[in-house]
């Protein structure tokens, strides 16, 4: 009995452990995608999916019915049709790897076609899958296709709400098909999104209000419960500036209603909102074009929004009735507006003085029948600049886009007149901008201002000058390349102005402010040719009372790059690049070594300790062809007297021994003789000679 009892408490534990049913064990079906392992063969490395017809493509063996079966159900049917090709199946392993969809997303979406997707995919991600929806989709009309079953959802409401509960879970096979919206027509071509919405929303006839008239947009739109005939013209874009909006009407279940939308918006009582249905129609007229008048009528003009009658009440005020003509517009002059009264008279008011409080007058009154004129502002491009008063006008000439004669305020600074004329152009001299002003003496004085600093640098707004109307503000140019034009440096004061001559691109006369440095000049005028002697620049500076002169080695820092070895210069200095061959006589016999005979420029030559014969026969432009180079005479000048001493260059060539190189000194002379005063020459020469003394003799003896 124990037993027995015992056996019936193992076989209880056994059943409640057993493995239940899982996804692992569901039938397979297309898209899923199983694994095939067998030992050693290659040809089973990559995962094979179940395709839509439910087979499995084996290799070496072909398709293989596997849909609707259980992975261990699959795998016996695998084993049976892979022992027809392989032997050893006795480690053979099938599993299902990942379960997938097979869907087909069809109708007006960007890529239709089939899709594979993950478990558990949505219908949102099914259409992704499909590019997304097209232009002209209907959302609320989207289909699912289920084995002849028609699951019809709305996909707008699902995008609206987020219920997932609003759009079916997807089943491998499934179908899911997206029809076009009733506007796309019938003929295939192009639409956008103001096409698509420019006659409604596509709603279903009975389903819709239509608006037409003076709207923006008319055409149909869908109707919700709680829509106003408001919300209906907001979705058609609003009433247009000629629509009638005290005669709109709503036909609603055949029976005319009219609307005064201006007298809804004037209350705010929505007892005057006639009802409004499915199959409802608003139409809103144009307005009427009968001049209004009226006992209590005030007439706005000129540059307002929205110019004309307005039908006032008492104690309507002026701000009240600029801002139902929709206030001025950007081009309204609001300083000179005018108050134009029925008995003829009129008051000038300026509402911007008024609105900025620098003004204390009071607000015009206005009463019926008057009108009120906001004139157009003064066109600056106009040729007729008398429009405003020299009182009012400052002169900006000179450099600058667009000089001429500008209107002027008391807010405005130096900034906000450049800026009106376009600002400064590229050959501005904006350094050295000029104000001119009456200096309360019947005279004009004269101000600089440094733009260019304030620019830069930046600075407090009250370091600009002061510019009252009347003055003139003048932008000078700068003076051209004087390569280009001689005549423009005149333009330029020598105190702003710094000189450039000797072997550079293009000497002259420059422009230079104390922003300016030695390089900035060098490069202004192209900097130094292949002639100049870099080592031998001269700057005179004439800034002082007494003029001196700075020698300087642009070449030393061109090796170097040391920025202290520039020399600082300051205008009307004057910077001098010498070439490299001055006339000798501007040369020293004690700071020169003479090279002479066969090279190729035998003369005078700069020569310091660092400097060696190789470097002297190279500027001199080598030994030439016809030189007697194993026989190089240097002559060296001691206390002494001259001695001369033979170098050969030839043997130096083979060995490249430089301590056989002779000393050299300044005031040194070097001697490349000519092959023709070798002694071998001589003697050929005089033997030659001698045979043809013996040749004449026996010429003579024989005659």
């Amino acid at each position: 009995m124990t037993r027995l009892i015992h056996f019936l408490i193992v076989l209880a534990v056994f059943a409640a452990t057993a493995p239940q049913p899982t996804a692992a064990s569901e039938p397979l079906r297309p898209g899923d995608i199983l694994i095939v392992q067998i030992p050693g063969e290659t040809a089973f490395v990559e995962p094979i999916q179940v395709d839509r017809e439910g087979r499995a493509l084996l290799p070496e063996v072909g398709h293989v019915a596997v849909g609707g079966l259980s992975p261990d159900k699959a795998g016996v049917v695998i084993r049976k049709a892979l022992a027809k090709v392989y032997r050893d199946l006795d480690r053979l392993v099938v599993y299902v790897k990942e379960r997938r969809l097979a869907i087909s997303v069809l109708g007006f979406v960007k890529d239709p076609g089939p899709v594979d997707l993950a478990d558990g995919a949505t219908v949102q991600m099914a259409l992704n899958a499909a590019g997304g929806l097209a232009q002209g989709a209907q959302l609320d009309r989207i289909q699912v296709r289920r084995q002849g079953d028609v699951i019809t959802f709305d996909y707008k409401r699902y995008l609206d709400t987020g219920d997932k509960s609003l759009i079916p879970r997807l089943q491998s096979l499934d179908e899911i098909f997206v029809p076009a919206s009733p506007l796309t027509g019938n003929v295939q071509v192009e639409f956008d999104a103001n096409t698509l919405t420019a006659a409604g929303d596509a709603a279903e006839d009975g389903k819709a209000v239509t608006v037409f008239g003076e709207v923006h947009r008319p055409g149909t739109f869908s109707f919700k419960s709680g829509n106003t005939v408001i919300d209906l013209l907001m979705r058609a874009g609003g009433v247009t500036r000629y629509a009638g909006v005290d005669q709109i009407r709503v036909i609603s279940n055949g029976n005319p209603v009219p609307f005064n939308m201006r007298e809804y918006l004037d209350t705010g009582e929505r007892r005057l909102l006639p009802k409004l249905g499915p199959g409802d129609i608003v139409f809103v007229p144009q307005a009427s074009e009968n001049i209004e008048t009226g006992a209590r009528t005030v007439y706005v003009m000129g540059e307002v929004f929205r110019p004309g009658a307005y039908e006032t009440r008492e104690g309507t005020g002026f701000l009240e009735i600029m801002a139902t003509a929709g206030g001025p517009t950007r081009f309204a002059d609001t300083r000179q507006i005018r108050i134009l009264r029925t008995d003829g008279s009129v008051d000038p008011f300026d509402l911007q003085a008024h609105t900025e409080g620098t003004e204390n007058s009071a607000l015009p009154r206005v009463a019926a029948g008057d009108a009120i004129l906001v004139p157009e502002k003064t066109d600056m491009n106009e040729k007729s600049w008398l429009k405003i008063s020299p009182d009012r006008a400052v002169r900006i000439i000179g450099a600058v886009h667009r000089p001429g004669r500008y209107e002027w305020a008391a807010e405005m600074s130096l900034m906000d007149l450049v800026a009106h004329a376009g600002g400064p152009r590229a050959e501005a001299d904006t350094a050295h901008v000029q104000i001119l002003a009456d200096d309360g003496n019947d005279r004009v004085g004269s101000r600089t201002f440094n733009l260019k600093e304030f620019l830069e640098h930046g600075g407090e707004f009250s370091s600009l000058p002061a510019i009252g109307a009347g003055d003139t503000v003048v932008v000078p140019e700068l003076p051209k390349d004087p390569n280009d034009s001689r005549s423009q440096w005149v333009r330029q004061p020598k105190e702003h102005s710094i000189y450039v001559f000797g072997e550079v691109g293009a000497p002259g006369r420059y422009a230079f402010n104390e922003g300016l440095a030695f390089l900035d000049i060098l490069a202004a005028a192209q900097g130094p040719t292949a002639q100049a002697d870099l080592r031998s620049v001269r700057i005179t500076h004439r800034g002082g009372s007494d003029a001196r002169v700075t020698h300087f080695d642009l070449s030393l820092y061109f090796r170097t790059g040391d920025e202290t070895l520039l020399p600082r210069v300051l205008p009307e200095d004057v910077i001098h690049v010498p070439g490299r061959n001055p006339a000798w006589l501007e040369k020293s016999k004690e700071n020169t070594v003479r090279v002479l005979g066969a090279v190729g420029q035998p003369g005078r030559f700069a020569f310091d300790d660092s400097m060696t014969i190789l470097d002297l026969l190279a500027e001199a432009g080598g030994p030439s062809d016809s030189a007697l180079q194993d026989k190089i005479v240097v002559v060296n000048r001691s206390v002494d007297g001259p001695k001369a001493h033979i170098f050969d260059l030839v043997a130096f060539a083979r060995q490249g021994d430089f301590t056989r190189l002779p000393v050299l000194r300044a005031g040194d002379t070097v001697y490349v003789p000519n092959i023709q005063q070798s002694n071998w020459r001589i003697f050929s020469e005089a033997l030659r000679d001698a045979v043809s003394v013996l040749s004449l003799v026996r010429l003579a003896a024989g005659m």
